[in-house]
């Protein structure tokens, strides 16, 4: 006996919630393939470049190479680089608010992949849930005098819905598993370029009291 579904009949026999399951694949595919696309166009900074990034406020000239770059620490770079020609003392505010643009640009779809692959199982099991409502409707209405093998058709058919539910729903959270991955990592990267940046501006400032005026020892400790 052969027991395989074409994708014909796989459609057919499992109803709307099956079609609303095939969309959630087709627009889940859609957006792994566009956020891929994306990340591969994102490039990186050059060793060259990262290494010379605690000295770049002070010299300006190595930040040429960077704008040729397309990514996001490269974005981060040129904005404070501006901010601080512009005399904006709070750099890495602009650094962080770049950043910021950048995590959204990048995480951009994957929240409706999260929805899509949390709720393809649940839709899966409220057609399922709907089938068996059906097939017991049909053995009310006999009289309790079915076939079994009729019955046992339209139970499998029920369960057609949760079976493609978890085969939409497993692929698409490993992929945002990955997807999300990336953006961490992506993330980390702008965080590391920051700081690296702003290593030596922020190492040459005063400690500060919360008065606002830098520690005086002598004042303090004088009459003691």
């Amino acid at each position: 006996m052969d027991i395989t579904v074409n994708l014909a009949e796989l459609l057919t026999r499992g109803g709307p919630v099956v079609w609303i399951l095939a969309c959630y694949s087709a627009i889940g595919l859609a957006i792994v393939l566009e956020r891929s696309a994306l990340f591969l166009r994102l490039g990186r900074l050059p060793g060259m470049v990262r290494d010379s990034l605690r000295r770049m406020l002070d010299e300006p000239e190595l930040v040429e190479p960077v704008r040729q770059l397309r990514s996001p620490e490269a974005e981060i770079i040129t904005a404070v680089i501006a901010a601080d020609k512009a005399g904006v003392e709070d750099l890495r505010s602009v650094g962080n608010r770049v950043r910021s643009q950048q995590l959204q640009r990048m995480e951009f779809g994957l929240r409706t992949l999260g929805i899509l692959g949390n709720t393809a199982p649940l839709l899966g099991l409220l057609g399922t849930i709907t089938g068996m409502i059906k097939a017991f409707m049909v053995i009310e209405q006999a009289g309790g005098k079915v076939d079994a093998q009729a019955l046992a058709g339209g139970i499998w058919e029920a369960m057609i819905t949760t079976g493609v539910g978890l085969a939409v729903a497993i692929p698409l959270l490993i992929l945002l598993h990955f997807l999300e991955g990336a953006v961490e990592r992506r993330n980390q990267s702008m965080e590391s370029t920051i700081a690296l940046l702003l290593e030596r501006r922020c190492s040459e400032q005063p400690v500060v009291t919360e008065s606002g005026q830098p520690h005086h020892w002598e004042e303090i400790t004088e009459g003691v």
